[in-house]
């Protein structure tokens, strides 16, 4: 870690000129005492590095004198190709240490129009009313992506209140709009299909030793079909409002999820005689299959909308009680 903090300090200098320590200590977040013993360490290695104390001081390199060390560490290597280092990223500090090195090495006529550019243009992923947060089991994540290993994923569905357990190969991790989303596919043999997973609905993450096989679809193609289900029109299909009960709601969309086209909204609503109660919003493939899955629950459901499906749901329960009890 010190070596890493040493060159970062040696590249600080090189592209930024003169830098006073407490500029260096909240660039390397360390303090200021532990720059000042870094620049002995550089002084003492060789490094024409020297201080000026005063008004108008500062730590400072020889005039011209450069060092060619740019080679990347892997981590720098992955946050600099990957592009996703905002600010609740754990490769965030290994993405500004590659841009630091690029800097250094770029010279010093073509650096100021590079410094500008990231110093005048800032990307903030997040919306006026979401925050971008680090998920907590972000890193771990991304450390399996890179590696290509499988996951044991410890996941809670959206309104769910059981946590299930499921073996992936991971594709790879998309952050939209602030929201980090896991894009996996079943482990088991015999399943040929992708899902998304919001990482902040993750409980808990084991990177297993079992690689990912070669064949898996390039994340591209795979997100893109992803995000257009997602983002699918509700004509596409049935938009179903019903009401149910908190406690059923995970239940409910785990029976109705191969049949969705879309993500589910879960609404809380009002507690009605100290019972929980949330309000789903969902887009079923097409009416027979929202009868299947609804009908089958009973009375845990209460359709709102469509109509037509309370009709059809109504006329279908008239004909299974004239089957099954014709007196």
């Amino acid at each position: 870690m010190r070596a890493d903090r040493l060159l970062s300090l040696l590249f600080l200098l090189q592209t930024h000129g003169r830098c006073t320590a407490p500029d260096l200590a909240r660039r390397l977040e360390v303090s200021t005492r532990t720059v000042l013993r870094d620049v002995e360490a550089l002084s003492a290695a060789g490094v024409p590095v020297w201080t000026e104390r005063g008004r108008g001081g500062g730590i400072s390199l020889v005039e011209n004198w450069r060092t060619d060390v740019t080679g990347f560490t892997t981590a720098e290597a992955r946050a600099l190709f990957s592009g996703s280092a905002g600010t609740g990223d754990p490769q965030r500090p290994a993405w500004e240490s590659a841009v630091r090195k690029l800097l250094a090495a770029t010279p010093s006529a073509q650096r100021a129009p590079f410094a500008r550019a990231a110093e005048r243009i800032l990307v903030e992923p997040a919306g006026w009313r979401s925050r971008e947060e680090r998920p907590e089991h972000l890193a771990p994540l991304q450390e399996a992506v890179f590696s290509a290993r499988r996951v044991r994923l410890r996941y809670r569905s959206a309104g769910a209140t059981r946590v299930t357990t499921r073996t992936l190969d991971p594709l790879g991790l998309v952050a939209k709009g602030g929201t980090w989303y896991l894009v996996a596919a079943p482990a088991e043999a015999g399943r040929d299909w992708e899902r998304l997973f919001r990482v902040d609905r993750v409980v808990g993450v084991d990177v297993l030793d079992d690689p990912v096989p070669a064949d898996l679809p390039a994340l591209p193609a795979v997100w893109e079909r992803l995000r257009e289900q997602v983002e699918r029109p509700a004509s596409a299909g049935v938009r179903v409002r019903l009401r149910v009960a908190a406690a059923d709601a995970g239940m409910l969309l785990r029976i109705a999820d191969a049949q969705l086209v879309s993500e589910p909204v879960v609404r809380e609503l009002p507690v009605l005689e100290g019972e929980r109660l949330v309000e789903v919003s969902a887009a079923f493939r097409a009416l027979p299959a929202a009868r299947a899955v609804l009908l089958g629950l009973g009375r845990l459901v209460v359709v709102l909308e469509p109509p037509e499906l309370v009709a059809d749901l109504v006329a279908t329960a008239r004909d299974v009680l004239a089957t099954y009890a014709p007196g």
